[in-house]
């Protein structure tokens, strides 16, 4: 059996959204003509509480249309240094929108540092420093372990960053996730920043896109953005009516990938080679370090060895960061599988060769 961790994103459309996109009607998006893109975007727009969405190939570009739109060539965008917008989106707001990245620290919580980010907002007094065009916040967390951020954590980040008239942008790839953690309505989630992007394509198992939101006049200008980077595609109602089925059908299980994460994160936590906190294991997640016969952290060559070894024994994984394994359980993931992913791991340890404490 093979299971794989390695992310949400490796996830299989359901059944009912192959025939959707099979019965889909379509028109040409790039001359607003698709009616099943409308319906995707109305609907989006509803469940987040926004005035407005737009569809995008992908996250990534969804945060890249963001910070473009909200954020002028030389104003800084401010991001946390845990954050995927830092780390993994290939610099996207310095190198195509000229914003160099104000960079503050990030809680275990995944909360940005809100002293940090008090004493890093910049004005139009000082020449010599790029003022601040935009803030960056995200939720659920992926460096942090899938963490989530409450509504009053948010809102103390908004009131702070519009005292002084700048924008919050959230980076929600996996925000469903959080809302249904909280068990709130996503729309409580989203209600305190000025846009924000999610992902139909990792727990909601959609097989492409994203959702960028905002007011009217934010997407009105995040459209014209979204042409610039070539994101405007033709009949993509078959893509969008896979999006549909994924809002209306796949948020509430989303707690069953939750509480398998939750199972595995406490069967490592019996194991002595293992460094993990289960109780910061709230949604579909778990990071995790190995530890040597004298309780050491391992490096990452040697915790690259034990994910190889993973692989063999069927269970795949990756890191994140160095010496940081991650998981992250799905639709398709089902109970026998974290218990095959669990044995797995046991034998991975064997077979790396990391002998245990005591």
């Amino acid at each position: 059996m093979l299971v794989d961790l390695r992310s949400d994103t490796v996830t299989q459309p359901t059944q009912e959204m192959r025939e959707a996109m099979y019965r889909a009607e379509v028109g040409d998006d790039v001359y607003d003509e698709d009616p099943t893109i409308h319906r995707l975007q109305e609907l989006a727009a509803e469940m987040t509480g926004k005035e407005a969405a737009l569809f995008v190939p992908t996250g990534t570009m969804g945060n890249a249309i963001a910070v473009l739109t909200h954020a002028g060539r030389g104003q800084a965008v401010m991001v946390g240094d845990e954050s995927h917008i830092y780390h993994y989106e290939a610099g996207g707001a310095s190198t195509l929108g000229g914003s160099p990245m104000y960079v503050v620290p990030t809680h275990t919580s995944g909360m940005l540092d809100l002293e940090r980010v008090r004493d890093g907002i910049a004005g139009l007094a000082d020449p010599h420093v790029a003022p601040t065009g935009l803030i960056c916040v995200e939720n659920t967390h992926n460096r942090c372990g899938g963490t989530v951020l409450t509504v009053e954590q948010l809102a103390s980040l908004v009131d702070l960053a519009h005292a002084h008239n700048i924008p919050v942008h959230m980076d929600g790839a996996r925000l469903f996730n959080a809302a249904v953690a909280l068990d709130q309505p996503v729309r409580e989630l989203a209600r305190p920043v000025d846009s924000l992007m999610f992902c139909l394509s990792k727990g909601l198992s959609a097989p492409v896109g994203s959702l960028l939101v905002g007011s009217k006049d934010f997407i009105r200008r995040a459209l014209r953005t979204r042409k610039l980077l070539g994101g405007g595609m033709r009949q993509a109602g078959f893509l969008a009516a896979a999006g549909i089925v994924a809002l209306e059908q796949m948020v509430e299980r989303l707690a069953d990938d939750h509480a398998r994460c939750k199972r595995l994160a406490l069967a490592l936590a019996d194991m002595p080679e293992v460094e993990v906190s289960p109780e910061k294991t709230v949604t579909n997640m778990v990071i995790f370090r190995l530890r040597d016969q004298q309780g050491a952290t391992l490096d990452a060559t040697e915790t690259q060895r034990f994910i190889q070894a993973a692989r063999e024994q069927g269970v795949l994984m990756g890191q994140s960061g160095a010496g940081r394994v991650r998981a992250v359980t799905h639709y398709g993931i089902e109970d026998e599988h974290i218990e095959a992913a669990i044995q797995g791991i046991r034998l991975a340890l064997r077979d790396s060769k990391i002998a245990k404490i005591g």
